[in-house]
């Protein structure tokens, strides 16, 4: 038997009515369109999402006062079927440094029929964001965290 306090990853799905290649485009290139834009961590008023589409690329959101928060790394790159990238955000919400001390994201694309696609998500390794990682377990793994994301995603797509 696991204990909720060890695990340390966030599963998420949804279903979306699209082929593969759109739903992988939707998710990394308008990104903008769907992401809550509540959930950012810049001083800013939300202006952008880019995504740098390539393994070593970064995810980061453009206030509009034009300032920049890169708070991800693209870690693999794989369309239409699967991409990976860093969570660089602290416990506090603030941008982590310390690659060591971050998380990942996993996001795999599923065809189901030629126009279905099931978009499976796994937020791991959280406990390298260190004591007190069990915080951000919580938060992503809440309603309001992958799983408002992905129906957003799933939304916007429809």
């Amino acid at each position: 038997m696991v204990s909720d306090k060890t695990v340390t990853s966030v599963r998420s799905s949804v279903v979306v009515d699209a082929p593969i290649e759109r739903a992988f485009s939707v998710f990394t290139e308008d990104m903008a369109n769907w992401w809550p834009p509540e959930h950012h961590i810049l001083q800013a008023k939300l202006a952008d999402i880019v995504f740098e589409p390539r393994q070593g690329g970064n995810i980061y959101d453009r206030g509009e006062d034009g300032s920049e928060c890169r708070w991800a790394r693209v870690l693999a790159y794989d369309p239409p079927r699967r991409v990976v990238f860093s969570w660089d955000i602290s416990l506090q919400w603030e941008l982590e440094p310390d690659p060591a001390k971050t998380s990942e994201v996993e996001v795999r694309f599923i065809s189901e029929a030629p126009g279905r696609t099931r978009v499976e998500l796994e937020h791991r390794a959280i406990e390298r964001h260190g004591d007190g990682w069990e915080q951000m377990r919580d938060a992503v793994g809440s309603a309001e965290g992958w799983d408002n994301g992905l129906r957003a995603f799933a939304t916007w797509l429809g």
